[in-house]
């Protein structure tokens, strides 16, 4: 496995068990715990959205020489799953679990296909592509941006 791919991999299994443990926090009706674990999950997914906008994807398309369609599709999904935050964030504000659990629902979907779209077909093309790999991971573990919600 390439380099850009295991450490990708790796973002989105973080991001992943966070998600987990806001689900858990919230069927268990520890919502002190959930909106905890929540604020870190946006966190993450905020950096990782970062890494991808501002440093993978840029690169991707400026060693191709044009706007990578999956990159595009990329950047649409992670659109999306923002727009889901806030509601999901609103749930868990007015202690609501079964509300948040089914927006949950369809927050995981989006993230399992985004990420297998992102592990099967745009890491191992960014593996292809870019030659200093470990300067880019580098550059993508500096990336600050504002939280996603």
């Amino acid at each position: 496995m390439g380099e850009i791919r295991s450490f990708m991999r790796g973002e989105h299994e973080s991001c992943d068990s966070r998600f987990v443990a806001v689900e858990s926090a919230v069927v268990e009706g520890e919502w002190d715990r959930a909106r905890r674990e929540w604020g870190e999950f946006v966190r993450l997914l905020s950096h990782h959205f970062c890494q991808e906008e501002t440093v993978l994807f840029p690169a991707i398309e400026e060693r191709l020489g044009f706007p990578f369609g999956p990159t595009q599709v990329m950047r649409s999904e992670h659109e999306q799953m923002r727009r889901l935050l806030p509601v999901m964030e609103q749930q868990l504000d007015v202690e609501h679990s079964q509300g948040y659990l089914g927006l949950a629902e369809s927050m995981l979907m989006l993230m399992q296909q985004h990420n297998m779209k992102e592990e099967e077909v745009l890491y191992p093309r960014a593996d292809q592509e870019i030659d200093d790999s470990s300067m880019l991971i580098r550059q993508m573990q500096d990336c600050h941006q504002e939280p996603a919600s």
